[in-house]
Parts: structure tokens; sequence; C-alpha cells
């Protein structure tokens, strides 16, 4: 159940701040009937959320290769959205923050709705195949609600910045606010990139999955300074909050002084939510690398040119690792039971990233080089960070695997 809060809270936390420094911009420059095109593409994202996992789920289609166009057509977005910032910042003069509103193009509508629609679609189909696949046991109905918190607590996370954002000045929120939005798209063009690499839609190679891997694997990086910065913004202004004029009348008075205690509880929310965001999801990844060690391979020798595992064995939804010398090389390679209920049999590398290796994380299987999550019911067919598949005979009580092939495929384990 933690793993899916903290899992759903990191990913929608940074769509809601995003929306949240939309809807905030807006106000500022003077533009809310803009507002309507960003609540329009929430709905829209919603729906469309549910039809294309839908999609998705009943025809088969890769769901990481969606993902990855769409964190790429998503960045663009971002970069438009910080291009029209900063036009508009170059024409800052504090005196002229109420006159801001003519400074948006025609095309100001369909770019705040393509924006918003992209960055919570990518999250909601995700979320809604998540929450489809969860079955009638303990385990996955705890993981289905820590999801459902998940969402609920980064909802609030934008309500509370858009809250205690509002009387920032809009050149110092413009400067924050932009180089955030540098940070989502840089995070989104590579982590895009990542998806359609490990998948084979564009050519990769083992180096280029060792650079670009480290940085997905750390992309709690980008969480980190993302919801630091915007944290910060709203603390220093806290503290630098000048006394406002008191009013002349006892009740003019009181409506004042609660007006100011309830921007500061905003304010202090804002930043007291952060920290623990922050401190939750750094400790899941530092989890998470405490468990990416490969675990110990299961030593086998062939009798009469096979071996025969038993699938009791197999049984328990863990990795089963193996290892053969054959020609002189360690062949590793791994069993594994698939949703499906079928034995996949691979080896213990992909096309992409060679002999490196996969480790089990959660119900997930992800790769050691590249940190690419494989999707555990594509175990079995080749191609992108795949593990190759290793050919393999299944009676009614064994898996049985020929020398022949698995000696095939030393020369995988030899570069």
């Amino acid at each position: 159940m933690l793993q899916a809060f903290i899992v759903t809270l990191r990913e929608g936390v940074e769509a809601a701040l995003i929306i949240g420094i939309t809807l905030a911009y807006l106000a500022k420059i003077g533009r809310p009937e803009l507002r309507k095109s960003v609540y329009a593409a929430l709905i829209s994202a919603f729906v469309a959320s549910i039809g294309v996992a839908v999609l998705l789920s009943r025809a088969h289609l890769n769901e990481d290769i969606f993902e990855g166009w769409v964190m790429l057509v998503a960045a663009f977005f971002v970069i438009t959205m910080v291009v029209f910032m900063m036009k508009i910042g170059r024409k800052l003069k504090g005196e002229i923050e109420g006159k801001l509103g003519s400074l948006a193009g025609k095309n100001a509508h369909f770019g705040l709705f393509g924006f918003v629609f992209l960055m919570v679609l990518r999250e909601g189909v995700e979320t809604v195949l998540i929450l489809s696949a969860v079955s009638l046991n303990s385990t996955e109905l705890l993981s289905f609600l820590g999801t459902l918190l998940g969402v609920a607590a980064a909802v609030l996370f934008g309500v509370m910045f858009v809250k205690g954002s509002v009387r920032i000045n809009l050149q110092k929120f413009f400067r924050v606010t932009t180089v955030i939005l540098f940070f989502v798209a840089a995070q989104l063009i590579v982590s895009g990139l990542h998806e359609l690499s490990e998948n084979g839609v564009l050519p990769s190679s083992k180096r280029e999955m060792a650079l670009v891997g480290p940085i997905v694997r750390n992309d709690i990086f980008f969480f980190i300074t993302i919801v630091a910065l915007a944290a910060l913004m709203v603390l220093f202004e806290m503290k630098r909050r000048e006394p406002q004029a008191v009013p002349a009348s006892a009740a003019e008075m009181r409506k004042a002084k609660w007006a100011a205690h309830r921007e500061r509880l905003w304010m202090a929310s804002v930043y007291a939510s952060s920290f623990v965001f922050i401190l939750l999801v750094t400790a899941e990844f530092i989890y998470a690398k405490s468990v990416s060690a490969l675990s110990p391979a299961t030593e086998v020798t062939f009798v009469k040119g096979q071996i025969s595992i038993p699938l009791k064995d197999i049984y328990d939804g863990d990795l089963h690792r193996y290892e053969a010398k054959e020609n002189g090389v360690d062949v590793r390679f791994w069993l594994y039971q698939k949703p499906d209920g079928k034995i996949a049999t691979v080896l213990d590398a992909c096309e992409i990233c060679g002999a490196v290796g996969f480790y089990k994380r959660g119900t997930g299987v992800i790769c050691k080089n590249c940190a690419a999550p494989i999707n555990t019911q594509s175990l079995g067919m080749a191609g992108g960070c795949n593990p190759i598949p290793l050919q393999a005979q299944i009676t009614a009580d064994a898996v049985i695997i020929r020398e022949a092939d698995v000696a095939a495929r030393s020369s995988v384990f030899q570069q």
C-alpha cells in the first residue's frame, strides 16, 4: 500500500503542481477566462484516460510506447508554456500586472488545453490500468487504496499551492516557475526517449541506454528539485511578507486578520507537505536501491543434454535465476510465472543492454542497466529491452531446457 501511495503521489504531485502553476499564473496576469480551458482539459483527460486504458488493454497495445510518445508531445507543450511565460516576463514592470491579459495570443486556449490534457492523460492512463488490474485479495486491495490516496494527496497539494501562492509577486513567481517548467520538460524528454528506445521504436545501443538509464533511474532528483523550488518560493514569500495596512473599522480588521491567517495556513501547508513528500519519496528511493542487486543464481548441471525444473518451484510469483557454464562462459537465465499463469523462460540479458541482468521489484521486473520496467506479461517476447527468450518445453509438471539452446546463447554473456 505504501509503495503504491508513494509512486502515485510522486507522479501525481508533478502534474498537480504544473496545473497549479498554470491556474495561479492565469490569475496573476488577469486572464481568469482561460481557466475554462484548464478545467475542460482536466475533464477531457479524465474521460480519455479511461478510454485509452480500455483500448490499450483490449487491443493489447504497448502501454510504454504510448506513454513515450505522450511524454514527448507533453514536453513540447511544456516548452511552449515556458516560451509564453518568458515573452510576458520581458514586459513586466510591476505596475502593469493588471494589463497583461492582452499579451496572450489567439492560440492560448488551444495551448493551455493541450498542455494540461497531456500532463493529466500521461498519469491518468497508467492509474486507470493499475486500478483495473486489481483483484479481490488483500494485497491488491491495499495497493488500490494506496493509489487512490496518492491521487487524492496530489490533488490536495495542487489546491494548496494555488491558494498559498495567490499574493506572491508576479516577477518572483515567474522566475521560479520557469525553472520548474524547464526541469519538467527535461524529465519528459529524457523519460520519453527512454521508453521508446527500450521498446525498439528508436534505435539505441547499450552505451546510450547506460547513459540515459541512470538519469531515469535517478529521476527522483527531478521530483525533489521541482517540489523544493515550489516550497522554497512559498516559504521565503511568507518570511518576507510585508505587514498590510490596518483597516479603520473593527469588522474590516477581523476580516483582514482572518484572511491573513488563512493564507498563512495555506502557505505553511505547501512547504510542510512538500517536506513530507520529499522525505517519503527519498526513503522509497533508498529502499529501491537496496533491492536492485541481482538475486543469487542457482547453478545447474545438464544431464543427458537437458535439465528439468519442477513447475511447483516456479509457481510462487518470484524470479527464479539459474546459471550454467557453457563454452567457458557463465550463462544466466531465469523463469517467471506471468500474470496469465504461463511460464516465461528467458536469458538474464537483453539485446540492447546485454548481460547486465534483471531484478524483481514489487510485482514487476526491472533492467539493472537502464532501469526499464518490463511488462511481465510480455516476457518471452523478443525486442527492445525485453529479456531474450530462451527455448524451453513446458510439460505437465516441469520446464525442460536443452543444453544446446543455452550454449547457443553463450556469446551474449561474452560481451
